[in-house]
């Protein structure tokens, strides 16, 4: 049974602004989170020694985040968007004290785990209360806001973590959580005003157990094929086989549940199918351009290491104009399959561009090809959401949110793996030095292409559905009787 009572107060532009502004700085916390540990590394490992576990501190994270998102997401249409973010902000912090005061490298593995498990809720909970406060039809309005975060964290992680590093040392990179996260709790208490959800229903466990060993078994062979064992190895074999099973075994249970944790009726709209797979393909492009271009710009061109992020902006500055300039005209005209077939597009052109990079390359001509990827990402990274928020009912908002995300990231840890491979391959033999080097980012921007093309047909394949005006929280929708058939007065999360 469900009771989903309209929320009393007007969401005008100003305050719908005000709202979302304690929404992002959720969203930025993970962002950055993600970039500022990169920089640390160095100084965790002297602290702490045990080098040989180091990639689990971001292992560990990728991990309890992957697998979190499509649970969060189901408890947000379960319990109410609110409270289960405010949750998720709760681990993150508690996980970032522990980190921060972790005396060893295996208690810092299980805070960055804690730390994941919020991290799974911040974007998936970030994108459905957008979702809820805004109709697709007058998102674009907003698409700016999350751009601007996007880039803040892609740029600002680098130099942040790389300040706190080197003035206070590697744990006020941990510690820095607190304060944006405290500030999240209070801005999102303050502002947000949503539907109170009640429904009576089992949450899917085992549905939840299933993806999480597939999950799991996908993300541990992404992140040690090639490098703990070969690709060509049993080990290989072994996750390939429990990665099978599980999606099997998940898929049939998932279609006989009263409750799914992800509805799979859902991808039987081909608009939300197709926008799952252009996210996913977008993930592994832009994983790789944030993790290659900076390793090219400084082993191949000589830029300096401290500015790792700035060497971003010809990438990132295109992400935020075109991001807004796409929303305007969608949220005026009512259309937007055009910006993701163009954005697919561009992220081919820009794709081709860099892989014609060489030792020779200069610096200009690399941010101008970086330009294509910027426009490309801008046009596609948030209208994937919209176009699959818009597809689903109301109901399945938070896991179609919670499926969009979750692609993302396993595209692009898909993608690090995949190219890691590569790099790997052109780079064993020291020798090689910047040619080598060059040779592997070339190719591995071929192959981003190769996987923008298909993201150019599933853009095309994409069936324009009119963007809803309603209903959002704040809006009227059709209340729900009690078992008496009384109707039940509004209420509204507090």
């Amino acid at each position: 049974m469900t009771n989903t009572s309209p929320a009393a107060v007007v969401m005008t532009p100003l305050r719908v602004r005000m709202t979302l502004l304690g929404v992002m700085f959720g969203l930025l916390l993970s962002m950055l989170d993600n970039f500022i540990v990169g920089t640390a590394a160095p100084s965790i490992v002297r602290d702490l020694g045990d080098a040989s576990l180091l990639s689990w501190v971001v292992t560990a994270y990728a991990l309890t985040t992957a697998v979190t998102t499509p649970i969060w997401g189901k408890l947000g249409d379960l319990f109410g968007r609110k409270r289960i973010f405010q949750i998720s902000v709760a681990a993150f912090i508690v996980g970032s004290l522990l980190a921060a005061l972790a005396p060893s490298m295996i208690l810092l593995i299980l805070a960055r785990a804690i730390q994941g498990i919020g991290a799974g809720g911040l974007a998936v909970g970030a994108f459905a209360v957008i979702g809820d406060l805004v109709p697709p039809r007058e998102r674009g309005k907003y698409q700016g806001m999350v751009a601007i975060i996007v880039a803040t964290g892609t740029i600002g992680g680098p130099l942040v973590g790389g300040f706190l590093t080197d003035a206070f040392g590697w744990r006020s990179a941990f510690l820095i959580n607190l304060p944006l996260g405290v500030l999240t709790m209070a801005w999102v208490a303050w502002t947000l005003r949503m539907p109170r959800v009640q429904r009576k229903a089992q949450i899917d466990w085992l549905g939840a157990v299933l993806l999480g060993i597939a999950v799991s078994a996908l993300i541990f062979l992404t992140s040690w094929a090639g490098d703990t064992f070969e690709w060509a190895s049993w080990q290989t074999g072994a996750f390939v086989v429990v990665f099978a099973l599980a999606l099997v075994a998940f898929v049939w249970w998932e279609q006989r549940v009263a409750e799914p944790l992800l509805p799979l009726a859902i991808f039987r709209e081909r608009s939300f199918t197709m926008a799952s797979i252009l996210a996913f393909t977008s993930g592994i492009v832009v994983f790789a351009s944030v993790l290659y271009l900076p390793i090219f710009q400084q082993t191949v061109q000589g830029a300096s290491a401290s500015s790792s992020g700035l060497l971003l902006l010809p990438m990132m500055i295109p992400v935020v104009i075109v991001s807004q300039i796409a929303g305007r005209l969608m949220t005026r005209t009512g259309r937007y399959k055009v910006f993701p077939v163009l954005g697919s597009i561009a992220l081919t052109v820009g794709g081709v561009l860099l892989a014609t990079m060489t030792v020779g390359t200069p610096i200009g001509a690399t941010a101008a090809f970086m330009i294509p990827m910027g426009i490309g990402s801008g046009l596609t990274q948030q209208m994937t959401t919209t176009i699959a928020q818009n597809s689903v009912q109301q109901k399945d908002m938070g896991a179609a949110s919670g499926a969009v995300t979750l692609l993302r990231t396993i595209g692009g840890s898909l993608g690090i793996a995949i190219f890691g491979s590569i790099f790997t391959a052109y780079t064993v033999d020291s020798s090689t030095g910047s040619e080598g080097i060059a040779q592997a980012i070339s190719t591995i921007f071929g192959v981003t292409a190769a996987i923008s093309a298909l993201g150019v047909a599933a853009a095309f394949a994409i069936k324009e559905i009119p963007l809803r005006r309603g209903p959002a929280a704040g809006a009227s929708e059709p209340r729900s009787s009690s078992p008496t058939g009384t109707n039940l007065p509004p209420r509204v999360e507090a």
